[in-house]
């Protein structure tokens, strides 16, 4: 009788252990062991990179979907080779500036159309404000903010979080999504047929783990 209760118990286990729909080091990596102060979701990304540009329609959905009290961060980087270090902080000051005014959506389309269809080049701060000059911002209010403390010290903290995990390898090439500083998506592993809901379903995944 018990051999056929715990023979029982075994064919009934498929029925309620379910594997888990996601799996360390397949489809996302452990890229830190401290997690964030706060719940947060953060995409690396540069104005330069076409796949970012591609990307940004999927980023956008997953901003839309975040439970609330998990905020959005975007995490311009100076690594890649379609400017020099110094041309890319500049565009991470512009995004936090593009952020204050509140045409952060805006800005990011017209400095990628500008970049990447017009392929026309950022040399100066000055054509970095005729860019937000031509998408309507007051070209005054524009050379205020990129001198303020405030915007200074948000690129200075975007440079941070880079540095932070370049120095480890845990990035090396963009747009790459980390979920509370700890949790690093591995977009060649989400599902090829349905990548939007795939991405959502695997930030909201990682937002749970400790």
């Amino acid at each position: 009788m018990k051999k056929f209760i715990s023979l029982m118990v075994i064919m009934m286990m498929p029925l309620f252990v379910q594997a888990a729909p996601y799996t360390e080091g397949k489809q996302y990596t452990k890229v830190s062991e401290v997690q964030s102060k706060k719940p947060e979701v953060r995409e690396y990304f540069s104005f330069y990179c076409p796949h970012c540009r591609s990307f940004e329609p999927l980023v956008a959905q997953v901003k839309k979907q975040l439970p609330e009290g998990v905020t959005f961060e975007y995490n311009h980087v100076d690594f890649l080779r379609g400017a020099s270090p110094q041309i890319q902080q500049l565009l991470s000051k512009g995004l936090v500036v593009a952020q204050q005014l509140g045409m952060e959506k805006k800005l990011m389309t017209a400095m990628f159309n500008y970049i990447q269809v017009q392929r026309a080049s950022i040399t100066s701060e000055k054509d970095l404000r005729n860019v937000f000059v031509l998408n309507g911002a007051d070209g005054e209010e524009v050379d205020k903010l990129m001198k303020s403390f405030s915007v200074n010290n948000k690129a200075k903290s975007m440079k941070r979080h880079q540095e932070k995990l370049t120095k480890t390898r845990a990035i090396t090439g963009v747009p790459t999504i980390v979920v509370n500083g700890k949790y690093r998506i591995n977009n060649g592993a989400l599902d090829r047929k349905n990548v939007e809901q795939d991405l959502n379903n695997l930030v909201q995944h990682l937002l749970t783990l400790d």
